[in-house]
């Protein structure tokens, strides 16, 4: 009696893996694979790129001689100083707006913030040096050779072909940054 029960349990699995072999050929596989090419970028991630903060693509080193004199009775006071700094130019991406990065199949399109100065705190006041000093100077007039000197630096590294060099430099990383993401086409505009 065993043997008989066993027999037909084989039996039934054996029509039951048949019924379904037929079944699965006449109604086509049960699994199949699709390739799809879109991309989709999470707000997670929207947020971590975001979150680089500044991004730099240019830094332009540079020192500026200025000088002041003041007219005495006798004589004249003179103050000559040297300024160093590092003017760094790129992107602040905590400045981006609403929908400034978008995708479109393997394609992403990004809206960049305009290129600028990333720190207005460019001078290095460790270097800088009095180069000639006679008479008696007050901090005030010191400060006055600094904004000066700021402001010929600002005028020396903002040129329009320093901010023609940096956005290149900007959109070849952005678009190597976009293709590690597994982006196969990456469309860069920067604001005006």
């Amino acid at each position: 009696m065993k043997k008989i029960l066993i027999y037909t349990a084989i039996i039934a699995v054996v029509v039951l893996i048949l019924t379904g072999l037929f079944y699965c050929r006449q109604t086509g596989p049960l699994v199949s694979l699709e390739h799809n090419r879109q991309i989709d970028i999470t707000p997670e991630q929207i947020r971590s790129i975001r979150d680089i903060g500044q991004w730099e693509f240019l830094s332009i080193a540079t020192e500026e001689l200025v000088d002041t004199t003041r007219k005495g009775f006798f004589t004249d006071d003179h103050l000559v100083r040297i300024y160093y700094g590092t003017l760094r130019l790129g992107i602040d991406l905590q400045q981006t707006r609403e929908g400034w990065i978008t995708t479109r199949g393997d394609t992403v399109l990004l809206q960049l913030p305009k290129i600028g100065l990333l720190d207005e705190q460019f001078i290095d006041e460790s270097r800088t040096r009095s180069f000639h000093e006679s008479g008696r100077w007050q901090a005030a007039d010191r400060e006055a050779l600094y904004h000066r000197a700021a402001l010929r630096m600002r005028r020396q590294a903002l040129t329009t072909q320093n901010l023609h060099a940096a956005q290149l430099n900007g959109e070849e990383q952005v678009r190597k940054f976009m293709r590690a993401l597994g982006f196969e086409h990456v469309s860069i505009a920067f604001q005006q």
